[in-house]
């Protein structure tokens, strides 16, 4: 009886270990378009390769936010729609603190990851209800609340703005 316990006990508490570090996690579903975004490095929800590739659906999907805000590149306020980078994190099983965020030319920034959720970050993929082409800002910018916080308007915060947003490493 006492080792029925035991054995019992054993396998909740291994259950309970590979739930928590991800082990079981439901794999995320595989793009049906075009990748717009690709996620890496310490994740525990992949699509294939070891990475999280998302489509335009994928991200809509998820939890989003709409900021109207000014920004350092544009003269007039926008409001700016796209999923919340928190969501995006939560969605890959991220468990890392910094992201390296990379543009389509290869522009890179570091972000912490105490930012995305303090600001509530968002990955902007519309401006003022339009989808915002490569050429303006898109597919996807990383885009802070600097009205709503005006400590924000500083070098480094400008740096961390990636648009044209094609990879992030969590690290």
């Amino acid at each position: 009886m006492r080792v029925r316990r035991l054995l019992i006990l054993c396998c909740g508490l291994l259950t309970c270990l590979a739930v928590s570090s991800g082990v079981w996690a439901k794999p995320l579903p595989l793009p049906q378009g075009p990748v717009l975004l690709t996620v890496s490095g310490d994740i525990t929800r992949t699509n294939g390769d070891g990475m999280a590739r998302f489509d335009r659906a994928m991200l809509e999907a998820l939890p989003s936010r709409t900021i109207t805000t000014h920004t350092p590149w544009h003269e007039q306020a926008g409001r700016f729609e796209g999923p919340l980078a928190e969501a995006l994190l939560d969605a890959v099983g991220a468990r890392g603190d910094q992201l390296r965020v990379v543009a389509l030319n290869g522009f890179e920034a570091e972000v912490p990851v105490s930012d995305v959720s303090r600001y509530q970050v968002i990955l902007a993929m519309k401006r003022n209800g339009e989808i915002m082409p490569i050429r303006r800002f898109g597919p996807l910018f990383v885009l802070y609340p600097f009205d709503a916080h005006p400590e924000l308007l500083t070098e480094a915060v400008r740096f961390r703005s990636v648009w044209q947003v094609s990879r992030i490493q969590v690290h």
